[in-house]
């Protein structure tokens, strides 16, 4: 969930799971992990000014659920990032 932006809060998912992978609008059914963070956070962290890592650890992004299953799910996640630097490329932040 992105809070406090331009469009109020909004939610979105990615699923995984047998092999595939989903991402879409709304909340995740069932939802495993959650993470919460305001709009400052998430555009900073997409734009490359903000570490994800600093972002968790100064408590900027906040994590809830299973963190077990968020840490093994890592190599989803590398096999996914050239499509989510594609979409980052094309976003505009306003």
């Amino acid at each position: 969930m992105v809070t406090d932006g331009p469009e109020g809060d909004v939610t979105y998912h990615l699923q995984v799971g047998d092999g595939t992978a989903s991402f879409g609008a709304g909340p995740a059914d069932p939802e495993d992990v959650r993470m919460e963070q305001a709009w400052d956070t998430a555009v900073a962290v997409a734009t490359g000014v903000m570490n994800a890592q600093e972002a968790f650890i100064t408590g900027k992004i906040l994590l809830f659920g299973d963190q077990h299953a968020l840490m093994g799910a890592q190599p989803v996640f590398g096999a996914l990032d050239s499509i989510f630097t594609s979409v980052r490329e094309h976003t505009r932040y306003e």
